[in-house]
C-alpha cells in the first residue's frame, strides 16, 4: 500500500514539473513573439507596397520580398549612405578611444596603488547616478566653445571614457592574481607591458563585451547628434531617420526601409555577440 502511494505521488510529481516546464515555455514563446513581433512587421513593411501596408485585414507577409522601391525612395529622398558613412566613423572612433582609455583606468584602479584610489573610485562611480541629459548643457557648452559644434569630432568628444565600463573592465582585473603580477615584475615587465602582453588577452571576454555594448550605445545615440549637429551633411543615422519621418511625407513603406536600415546591422550584431555580452558583464559585474 505504502508502495502504491509513493508510485502516485512520484506521478503527480512528475506530472506538475512537466506542467511546469510546458507553461514556462509557453509563456517564453509568448514574451519571443512579443519581441520579435515589432521587428518583423518593420522588416516586412519595408518589401510591401503602400496598397498592402494600409490594406484591411493587414498583409502579413509581403506579395514579393524581392520589392525594393521602398528603399530606392529612401535613398532617393535622404542621404542615407551619408548618415550610414557618419555613423561607422563615429561609432568606430567612439569604441577605440573608449575601448582604450578603460583599459588604461581599469588597470589603475585596479593594480597600481596611490593615495585616494579607492575614494576616487567610489566619487567616479556615483557619477553613474547622475544621468547624462543632466550634463548635456555644460558638454554643449563646451563642445561649442571648443568650436566642435556640427562636426563628427563634437559626437566623439564626449564619449571617449565610460565610468561603467571600466566597472566592468576593473572588477576583472582584479580577479586577476597578484602573484602573477609580482612573477611579471621580477622577470623585468615593466606595468605597461604586463597590461597588454597579460592583462589584456586574458580580459578579451569583457574586453570584447564591452566593444559591443558601446558600438550598440554610439550606433543608437540619438539626443546627442539631435543638440550638436545642424547639418543634414553630418547626421548619423538614427537622427537621419528622424529628419526623414519628419520630411519624407506620409508613404510609410520609405518610414520602414529607412528603420530597417538603421536597426538591421545592431540586430545582426546582438544576435552574433549576445553570448558574449551575457558573459562578459557575468564576470566583470561580479568579480571584485
Amino acid at each position: 500500500m505504502e508502495t502504491n502511494e509513493k508510485v502516485s505521488l512520484l506521478t503527480r510529481i512528475k506530472r506538475n514539473v512537466t506542467l511546469g516546464k510546458v507553461l514556462t515555455y509557453v509563456f517564453l514563446a509568448i514574451g519571443a513573439l512579443v519581441m520579435v513581433w515589432p521587428f518583423y512587421w518593420m522588416i516586412s513593411s519595408a518589401f510591401k507596397t503602400q496598397l498592402e501596408i494600409v490594406s484591411f485585414p493587414p498583409a502579413f507577409v509581403p506579395n514579393s520580398w524581392a520589392y525594393l522601391e521602398n528603399f530606392k525612395i529612401a535613398f532617393v529622398k535622404a542621404p542615407f549612405a551619408k548618415y550610414f558613412f557618419n555613423s561607422i566613423v563615429v561609432t568606430i572612433a567612439c569604441v577605440a578611444c573608449t575601448t582604450f582609455t578603460t583599459i588604461l583606468a581599469s588597470f589603475a584602479f585596479s593594480r597600481l596603488n596611490f593615495k585616494g584610489r579607492d575614494l576616487i573610485f567610489s566619487l567616479l562611480l556615483s557619477f553613474m547616478m547622475v544621468p547624462f541629459e543632466m550634463v548635456a548643457m555644460t558638454n554643449t557648452t563646451t563642445i561649442t566653445q571648443f568650436g566642435l559644434n556640427n562636426s563628427l569630432l563634437g559626437l566623439i568628444v564626449p564619449f571617449t571614457t565610460s565610468i561603467y565600463y571600466t566597472f566592468i573592465l576593473r572588477n576583472f582585473f582584479v580577479s586577476i592574481p597578484d602573484s602573477l603580477y609580482y612573477s611579471a615584475r621580477i622577470d623585468g615587465a615593466s606595468n605597461w607591458q604586463y597590461l597588454w602582453k597579460i592583462m589584456v588577452p586574458i580580459a578579451k571576454p569583457s574586453l570584447f563585451t564591452i566593444i559591443l555594448l558601446n558600438a550598440l550605445t554610439c550606433w543608437n545615440s540619438f539626443f546627442w547628434p539631435r543638440i550638436i549637429i545642424t547639418s543634414a551633411e553630418n547626421r548619423t543615422l538614427p537622427f537621419g531617420l528622424y529628419a526623414f519621418m519628419s520630411e519624407g511625407g506620409t508613404e510609410y513603406g520609405p518610414y520602414m526601409a529607412a528603420a530597417t536600415i538603421v536597426v538591421v546591422p545592431m540586430i545582426a550584431l546582438f544576435l552574433v555577440a549576445r553570448k558574449y555580452i551575457v558573459n562578459g558583464v557575468a564576470r566583470g559585474g561580479l568579480k571584485g
